[in-house]
């Protein structure tokens, strides 16, 4: 696994902890529950445990989103809550 997450619920913004430490870069697509893309974010990964805080999620509404991550061939998929 590349990336932990603090916690699978979020309210504005999400926390992630960067476990890679690789020259890939690391594309994260979250999708609400009916598929459609809501946001999207790619960064590098400068070095081992560092963490990227993903915000402006705040205008999203309340619900359940599938977060999908990918570093290369890999790729990992994790259900997120956002709530109040």
């Amino acid at each position: 696994m590349f990336v932990k997450l603090k916690s699978n619920t979020f309210i504005d913004v999400l926390t992630l902890d960067l476990v890679a430490n690789e020259k890939t870069p690391i594309h994260a697509v979250l999708k609400n529950e009916e598929g459609c893309e809501c946001s999207r974010l790619e960064t590098k990964v400068p070095k081992e445990g560092s963490t990227v805080t993903w915000k402006g999620l705040n205008d999203l509404p309340y619900g359940k989103y599938t977060l999908e991550l990918s570093q290369g061939d890999d790729a990992l998929t994790l259900q997120l809550v956002k709530r109040i």
